[in-house]
Parts: structure tokens; sequence; C-alpha cells
């Protein structure tokens, strides 16, 4: 089983009520299992966008870090249990890999939005992929699935 971001297979989960489709996820097999780690942790669709502050997924776990909202509202908690919940899932079906949305504070791995509202990255892994890595859950990004495409 491989989990994936439901918004990259088009299920309208994103924050802003839209998807992420990828048209070249469409030939995926069929022992998948799509999860939004926002909408597990109780957070609606749509929802205000979120970053993570001074630190990155890890840190939020350790409690080090915040996630919070364009307008300033900290829902860390929904972060962290969302991704516990995405966890669960993994544990139960017996994923050992994961397809997660590029530069996500949930999903993203290796790069995330820095916490300026403004598309800058920097290093890190978003709350869910941090949890799952530490986990031993193999993550990639459809950005690593096809680098010469642009999304």
């Amino acid at each position: 089983m491989i989990l994936i971001s439901a918004c990259l297979i088009g299920i309208n989960c994103k924050y802003n009520g839209k998807n992420n489709a990828v048209p070249f996820l469409d030939n995926l097999p069929k022992h998948i299992v799509p999860i939004c780690p926002e909408q597990l942790g109780g957070l609606p669709t749509p929802r205000p966008q979120a970053e993570i502050i001074l630190g990155d997924g890890k840190d939020v776990l350790e409690g080090n870090a915040k996630v919070i909202t364009k307008k300033g509202n900290d829902v860390t908690k929904n972060f962290i249990f969302g991704a516990k919940q995405v966890l669960k899932i993994a544990q139960v079906c017996g994923a050992k890999e994961a397809i997660l949305k590029a530069h996500s504070p949930s999903c993203g791995s290796g790069l995330i939005y820095d916490g300026s509202f403004k598309g800058k990255l920097k290093k890190g892994d978003g709350v869910t992929a941090a949890l799952l890595k530490k986990k031993g859950i193999k993550i990639l990004s459809e950005k690593e699935l096809f680098p010469h495409h642009c999304f």
C-alpha cells in the first residue's frame, strides 16, 4: 500500500478548497490510500493558509515550532493530530511509502514554505512527512516522481 496526498489525485481538500491534481498520477496502481492530514486533523476545507514558523515539522512534533495561519491563528494541534491519524492509517494498511504534496506544511519533504507566506522555501519537512519518516516510511513528492515537469 502507498499513501498519497488526496489533493494530488484531484480531491478538493487543499486549503483553498481546490486540488493539486497531477495528470501523470492518473495511472497509479490500485493499492493507494488517499489522505489529507489537515482534514484528518479537524481543519475545514477551505481553510486559511498555514505555514510552519521557527522550524520545520520535526520541530513542531518536538514542541519547538508552531503552525500558524496567515491570519495568525495557531493550528499546531490540528497538524499534529492529523499527522498521527495518517500514521495510524499507514500502520493499519501496511504502507511503506507515501507520495506527498511538495512544500506543504503537512506533507512537504526536504523543502517547505518558510513561514513568511510569500512563497519562499526553506529546508525541512512538513509535520506529517517528518512523523512518517521517523517511523521509516519512504516519502516522495510529485516533483521527485516527475522532475522534468512544471507544477
